[in-house]
């Protein structure tokens, strides 16, 4: 084989055989294949495209580029959810203790966020203590033993598509479907669990921005997902407005525990519901949809989901106490009101702007180096589709200086529209593909 032959095959759009793609892609992670070939052979699949075999190949060659873990130790469906995130998307913090009440063992190996938030492992450390770096011998007993456990994503975990993502970040490949949709699964499959529900979002804070596109991917991930043996589901929910309330590390903590009281605002509430409910059919727990609700609905009021995120935090070296006591959890110095500049109905709000003002407010990422204030972010006081009078309290901003505040609160501003008509209601769920 030579890589010559292959850009050529695929740039006419002919397919590449299961042993061709595991050859390239092993070759590449070893260094023996340079970036300018497979920056061509990216290119001649960005325009062609793949077929489903070749994306499957694709997936499972990157997924065994480095260590496969192996979960059997752990008893029972081991379940794991994927969310292609978002604005306030503070998911897995409340919706993986409940379904580890409701009978699924939860092994998730989770990452850290780059741009406008912290990703999960960055709010889970917003509790005192907390660790991810855990050993793996941990990580499996707390997951047989409490029901659910968290850990960092190892450099040992499908290395070739962080090799690869690296490489079409700076060759504008990245948006290409199959492309995109074995990055993810090569993660999730590698990652060694049973059972992976997939929350993929659509609109202005979402990676795919159409309904269209965001369908598309969420079936080719599935098909992935049971093309590998995988029992697998994806649920398509709105993100063309923030998440729920709060946007911003400790604030979404003490939204995710809220929900767990069931508390929570009414879309964060539901879209937990809805995934849960994936979870528990898929993983057999229940026999029904409305089963599956009405169990997930249950812990979410009965307190045994609050409890079991302790067990998860205590499990893991971090302090309880913060999971019934989040008033304890450090607060930013300065809470700015944004009021409305006018009279009227909220129409829109530019869902990536409020993910932008809180990485101006220094609650995300612009490298990987950056160190994240776990304690600032927003509070959204009104959402799309709410009446306002000039002067009312649309949001509050949590920051650590003035200067930083000031300019988020302009960004805000700008990315909110009020208008005299109100706008038609946009569905939350989009859509499940089984």
């Amino acid at each position: 084989m030579n890589m010559y032959d292959l850009i050529q095959r695929k740039k006419t759009g002919g397919t590449l055989t299961k042993d061709e793609i595991y050859w390239m892609v092993n070759g590449f992670t070893k260094g023996e294949i340079p970036d300018y070939q497979m920056s061509a052979m990216m290119m001649a699949i960005y325009f062609k495209g793949m077929s489903r075999e070749e994306t499957l190949h694709l997936t499972m060659s990157m997924a065994q580029s480095g260590e496969m873990l192996d979960l059997s130790a752990i008893p029972g469906i081991k379940a794991d959810k994927h969310s292609t995130g978002g604005v306030g998307d503070k998911t897995s913090l409340a919706l993986l203790p409940l379904v580890s009440v409701c009978g699924l063992n939860i092994a998730k190996m989770s990452g850290r966020g780059l741009g406008h938030t912290g990703g999960t492992i960055d709010k889970l450390e917003s509790f005192p203590g907390f660790r991810t770096d855990i050993p793996i011998e941990t990580f499996e007993k707390n997951a047989s033993e409490i029901g659910i456990a968290l850990m960092g994503q190892t450099a040992e975990l499908a290395p070739a598509d962080k090799k690869l993502y690296a490489l079409r970040d700076v060759t504008a490949t990245v948006d290409q479907m199959s492309l995109i949709a074995s990055s993810i699964m090569s993660k999730k499959l590698a990652a060694g669990a049973d059972l992976i529900v997939l929350d993929v979002k659509t609109g202005s804070g979402a990676f795919m921005k159409s309904e269209e596109d965001s369908r598309a991917l969420a079936e080719e991930m599935v098909k992935i997902g049971k093309d590998a043996g995988r029992k697998c589901s994806a649920v398509i929910s709105d993100m063309d407005q923030p998440l729920g309330n709060a946007v911003g590390n400790i604030l979404e903590v003490k939204e995710a525990i809220a929900t767990l009281k069931g508390e929570g605002p009414e879309d964060f509430t539901k879209l937990c519901l809805t995934l849960g409910a994936q979870m528990l059919l898929k993983g057999g727990v229940t026999v029904s949809i409305d089963e599956a609700e009405m169990r997930v609905y249950a812990a979410m009021h009965d307190g045994s989901a609050l409890k079991r995120l302790a067990e998860l935090v205590e499990g893991q070296g971090g302090d309880p106490s913060y999971v019934f006591e989040p008033e304890k959890f450090e607060e930013a110095p300065l809470k700015v009101e944004v009021k409305a500049p006018a009279s009227g109905y909220i129409q829109r709000i530019l869902c990536d702007e409020v993910g932008l003002c809180s990485l101006m407010l220094g609650g995300g990422r612009r490298t990987k180096e950056d160190v994240i204030d776990l304690r600032v972010g927003l509070i959204l006081e009104k959402k799309v589709g709410d009446e306002v009078k000039a002067g009312d309290v649309i949001a509050v901003l949590h920051a650590a200086d003035e200067k930083s505040a000031e300019e988020a609160k302009k960004r805000y501003l700008a990315a909110v529209t009020i208008g005299e008509e109100k706008p038609e209601e946009r569905k939350l769920i989009h859509g499940i593909i089984e």
